[in-house]
């Protein structure tokens, strides 16, 4: 068979391309030049921004409103006449909004003291993988707390400032896997007024939190706050607050069910006051809902 010269040189040409396809395209690649990969920043460390009491490392995305209600029932040692503690509440309703995904802004008022407060949460280390592997995350919170309960004595000379507590925090966090999230948080506590002359007006405590994942939308959650020793009156019997409960996902919302020995919802005054001792069954059944709403989708 007699073959055409003419076609053979592109023939040839062709076979060459089709029998060797993988080096044609690294050599293209090789002239666009190496990819950068992706930095992922990892989320859900949590599945709220608090993991009961305290704040997660979790943040409200920016441009979305979190509206949370904090509920606490009586303590269980009440018994059958008092409902196992159904029939005294406490609650705080509160709006947290995301400026950034790394700003968080929150204003709450609650029951118990009447307490209005307002923090302000920046994440100021991200954990990422990928390209930019940072193995935890950092936040810091600060916070205030005014009680607007009425004087107990109004014709002593009162002073507004003495309405008024602060705390700071800084949290420090690390989720290891989508089962399991830990975080450790120092916090300290100013209290303007104070219960007795003995008692310090700054106050120094260290939380633990803990996330376990146990199925697709239920996860087990612990907090837990330790208070460094001689802080508070002996007489008034301040105890540790440690709180366990469920995180259970339902769509846009997230329901915390808890027991916690701490009835009150503000750093101030939980760091503070408590003094219910869950080996005495001084247990209070509790919720938090939490509902967003996006307000700003271009943020």
């Amino acid at each position: 068979m007699k073959i055409n010269s003419k076609l053979f040189g592109p023939l040839l040409a062709a076979a060459l391309f089709c029998f060797n396809p993988v080096k044609a395209q690294d050599d293209l690649l090789g002239l666009l030049g190496d990819e950068k990969e992706e930095v992922e920043r990892v989320k859900n460390a949590f599945k709220s921004t608090r993991v009961i009491g305290s704040h997660s490392l979790e943040h409200v995305a920016g441009g979305v409103l979190d509206f949370r209600i904090m509920h606490r029932f009586g303590s269980l040692k009440g018994g059958s006449y008092e409902a196992f503690g159904l029939d005294a509440a406490t609650i705080r309703l509160g709006l947290d909004y995301g400026i950034t995904d790394r700003l968080t802004v929150g204003i709450g008022r609650s029951s118990l003291y009447k307490e209005v407060d307002g923090f302000l949460k920046y994440r100021a280390i991200w954990q990422s993988r990928g390209g930019k592997n940072i193995p935890l995350s950092v936040i810091l919170v600060s916070g205030i707390t005014r009680n607007a309960m009425k004087w107990s004595d109004p014709t002593r000379e009162n002073f507004e400032t003495s309405r008024l507590g602060f705390y700071h925090q800084i949290i420090v966090g690390r989720k290891f896997s989508d089962a399991f999230s830990l975080q450790i948080a120092p916090v300290m506590v100013h209290r303007n007024l104070v219960q007795k002359s003995t008692d310090k007006h700054d106050t120094y405590h260290l939380e633990i939190g803990s996330r376990i994942k146990l199925s697709k939308r239920i996860a087990l959650t612990v907090d837990y706050f330790y208070g460094l020793q001689d802080q508070f009156d002996e007489s008034l019997g301040i105890t540790n607050p440690l709180s366990l409960g469920f995180d259970i996902e339902t769509g846009g919302h997230v329901f915390q069910l808890h027991f916690t020995n701490a009835p009150a919802m503000t750093e101030k005054t939980f760091l503070t006051e408590t003094t219910g001792k869950w080996t005495k069954n001084d247990i209070h059944f509790g919720f938090n809902i939490s509902r967003v709403f996006t307000l700003d989708r271009k943020n």
